[in-house]
């Protein structure tokens, strides 16, 4: 996937990522495990999506919170799914999901606990990682993504400030000479 355009096509890249690391498990979103009983595998989700500071070529930053919940066979041998929980974290520390770094941070906060059930009773088959992600969706806001707009945008005539002004040749500007330069202020 080239372009992230909205949150929705992000648990779709990790499952991708997730599916190429871990060929014998089921991967996928809630829709994918609620139509067996068996819950083995790895469930993605978006727990929450909250802005993020936007990216320096204008991009809108989302930071969205995910988890893996990671689900082994009952009566697996002990920790199995802690073990499955560390591989995912490893896999996560330092992944992008194949996007590149101008769409996508490397994860934060990354942890794994078992999960809960609904009693006070923990459930060791079953271990969740959650992390945060900041994505940044859509296209490139900005003429320059180094952060400098084009010198076109930014003439000036008689800047009163002489020492700010970096002088400008004629042809770079199109001006016919009227434009002095970039006033640096």
């Amino acid at each position: 996937m080239t372009l992230l355009e909205k949150p929705s096509q992000l648990p779709m890249v990790i499952g991708d990522a997730l599916k190429r690391a871990f060929p014998q498990l089921r991967v996928g979103n809630h829709h994918d495990f609620s139509d067996t009983g068996d819950k083995t595998g790895i469930l993605i989700s978006v727990e929450r999506n909250g802005p993020g500071v936007r990216s320096l070529a204008g991009r809108k930053a989302h930071a969205l919170s995910v988890s893996l919940k990671a689900t082994v066979v009952s009566g697996s041998t002990p920790f199995d799914a802690c073990d499955l929980a560390s591989r995912l974290m490893d896999l996560a520390l330092d992944n992008r999901w194949g996007l590149p770094p101008e769409q996508c941070d490397l994860p934060t906060a990354i942890v794994a606990a078992p999960s809960v059930l609904s009693s006070a009773e923990t459930d060791y088959d079953t271990w969740i990682v959650s992390f945060t992600q900041t994505f940044y969706l859509g296209l490139s806001l900005l003429k320059d993504p180094a952060g400098m707009p084009p010198s076109t945008d930014l003439c000036v005539g008689g800047c009163e400030r002489a020492a700010n002004v970096t002088p400008l040749p004629t042809q770079s500007h199109g001006k016919s000479g009227s434009v002095k330069g970039i006033c640096r202020c």
